[in-house]
């Protein structure tokens, strides 16, 4: 963002679950190949916990959300948190382009999760380059 803002990208926990795991795999695909000049992310557990310079960057950025479950804990927390989520995904609408895979396990991903969180990625980046233009043209 060309007046130093950055976006950041908050995935959900999602421990135990496949689909937390290609969230957060998604997230570091975005913050640290797809557009590690305009994004950063920072773990939920210290949102949750209030941790003051979280909630901070929080209600200073622009948020996207990336959440593994139809709970939406990330996007839920942000908000509380008095951050504005200004696009919200879930995995499993990425998930439902490869209906009936199955993209791994919680500890790893095989071809088909790797696959699904690139997708995932590239969707977070689409919207993060969508997020600057609107910047521009304010």
């Amino acid at each position: 963002m060309d007046n130093g803002e950055e976006v950041l990208v908050i995935p959900c926990s999602g421990i135990g679950k496949v689909q937390g795991l290609i969230g957060r795999e998604a997230t570091y695909l975005v913050t640290d190949e797809l557009a590690p000049q305009r994004t950063d992310t920072l773990c939920l557990a210290l949102l949750v916990k209030g941790d003051e310079d979280a909630v901070g960057r929080v209600r200073a950025s622009q948020c996207i959300t990336v959440d593994g479950c139809p709970k939406a804990c990330a996007q839920k927390n942000v908000e509380m948190a008095g951050g504005t989520v200004s696009c919200a995904l879930q995995v499993a609408d990425a998930l439902k382009r490869h209906r009936g895979a199955q993209p791994g396990s919680a500890s790893g991903l095989n071809e088909v999760g790797w696959i699904v969180a690139q997708e995932l990625a590239e969707t977070v980046a689409g919207r993060v380059a969508e997020l600057a233009r609107c910047e521009v043209n304010g």
